[in-house]
């Protein structure tokens, strides 16, 4: 077999490919045994039926037609590897010359990872927010928690802001009721917001067993979108009272015999959640600027898939989940469909950069994943999931998807070693050295990495296995 290859474009090339016909015998053998299996020919018992009976019967094209089909995908990847190319996706095949007895020509052409060479990326500065925790941060934190312990103990008035009312709700939509459009028994809490849009002034001046009717838009269900007439009936009227902030509450509500130890604590909780959340910015701003510095081709039928897998996801998945159309959510984002198209388009083209980008890094740095880092990653993933980390590991499994969580932590660990090249300044123009908890800006940056190109990912390594 002989092969050449020609660039099209950065991201494109043509295979060129000559196979001797002596090269068919095994696939021309194979398609002679898989026709005996399957035709019946009078006077031979089946599977014994000679060659020549087959040609002369069934037609030489046919068999050649099976032999050819046969033996195109080990002379591709042969041609592939033979190259040394990175492919992603199928390729278009054509057979240019097909002589029995002689030679088997085709070519094919496919989309490759694009060559990127990584300059020095040593001089990236980058600002982040500063870690800082105020005494109305500490404040919010404890009200929250106060929150959680309150009471309600049923009163006979009106209801007003901050009460827990039990209510019954009839929804109907064109005068009709819909068949998930009654619930009796709610419990909620005026001002929260976690209904429907009007009930806060629908039942703020009711009593229990008085009604109103309101108008709102469905959120869910099978009027999803529509606006309903909403009938809501109080039962009951509830007053909540919080425990008073003291030692017996931190006590209650925490393992600290002291409310100054309990602010103290959460105090340090939000400091590491801030931490947290500056070392994940450190990461997706050194990324960006990281990107700037890199010229990467984008393969059209690549960034193609990405965009449509984007879009599909969204729709069929995320939205759905929410009961949203495309339509209802742009409406709800102020967005136009072209700006949507444009943003989709602008993410499908970083999230692609970002991998092609920190693959090359990972090979440049010859940068490994072992075992526990796996693992590691594997059970944030299963969090995040709403998984067990069993259920988690089993569909990864079964899903072919390790090499991708291989990917994940990969990535995760090149980004980290541009950022720890990186100068981190604070808005008050302080030095951060994330090394300072290694763990924290690890996890931030296989989150940054994982959200910037899981779809991207997905999609070019599924593409780069059909090659």
């Amino acid at each position: 077999m002989k092969s050449a290859v020609e660039t099209l474009n950065p991201t494109r090339v043509r295979l060129t490919v000559e196979v001797p016909f002596e090269e068919l015998k095994d696939s021309l053998d194979a398609a002679y045994k898989k026709i005996n299996q399957q035709v019946t020919v009078k006077g031979f018992r089946k599977g014994k039926v000679p060659a020549r009976v087959i040609d002369q019967r069934f037609g030489r094209g046919a068999v050649l037609e099976e032999a050819v089909n046969d033996a195109l995908p080990k002379f591709y990847t042969d041609a592939v590897n033979e190259a040394e190319l990175n492919p992603l996706g199928q390729p278009e095949v054509d057979i240019t010359e097909l002589k029995d007895g002689e030679t088997l020509n085709f070519t094919a052409e496919v989309d490759i990872r694009p060559a990127i060479e990584i300059p020095d990326y040593s001089g990236i500065e980058v600002e982040v927010d500063a870690v800082e925790v105020t005494e109305e941060d500490v404040d919010q934190s404890v009200e929250q928690l106060r929150e959680r312990f309150a009471s309600t103990t049923p009163v006979e008035r009106a209801a007003g802001d901050g009460d827990v009312v039990t209510i019954d709700l009839k929804a109907r939509v064109d005068g009709e009721v819909l068949e998930d459009g009654v619930a009796d028994g709610v419990s909620y809490t005026i001002g929260s917001g976690e209904l429907l849009d009007g009930i806060d002034d629908a039942v703020k001046g009711l009593s229990a067993g008085e009604e109103a009717t309101f108008t709102s838009e469905l959120k869910g269900g099978t009027g999803a979108g529509k606006e309903a007439e909403v009938t809501v009936r109080v039962t009951q009227v509830a007053e909540r009272e919080l425990p008073e902030l003291d030692d017996d509450f931190a006590q209650l509500a925490s393992e600290f015999d002291t409310l100054e130890e309990m602010r103290a604590d959460s105090r340090k909780r939000l400091e590491n959640m801030k931490q947290f959340d500056q070392a994940t910015q450190a990461q997706e701003r050194v990324l960006e600027k990281l990107l700037e510095l890199v010229e990467v081709p984008v393969p059209e039928k690549l960034l193609e898939d990405e965009i449509n897998t984007r879009k599909h996801n969204l729709e069929h998945h995320q939205l759905g989940q929410m009961g949203l159309d495309l339509a209802k959510y742009l409406e709800i984002q102020g967005k136009t469909e072209e700006e949507f198209e444009t943003e989709t388009r602008e993410a499908a083209i970083k999230g692609i950069k970002t991998q092609f980008v920190l693959d090359e890094l990972v090979k440049q740095e010859k940068l490994n994943v072992n075992q526990e880092e796996l693992t590691e990653h594997l059970m944030r993933r299963a969090a995040s999931s709403g998984m067990s980390p069993d259920q988690f590991a089993q569909a990864v499994v079964e899903g072919g998807q390790v090499p991708l969580l291989v990917g994940e932590v990969a990535r995760g660990k090149a980004l980290a070693v541009v950022v720890e090249k990186a100068t981190v300044k604070d808005t008050n123009g302080e030095v951060i050295d994330l090394d300072d908890d290694e763990d924290e800006a690890a996890e931030a940056g296989e989150a940054t990495e994982a959200g910037e190109t899981a779809e991207a990912t997905e999609s070019a390594e599924e593409k780069k296995s059909e090659g």
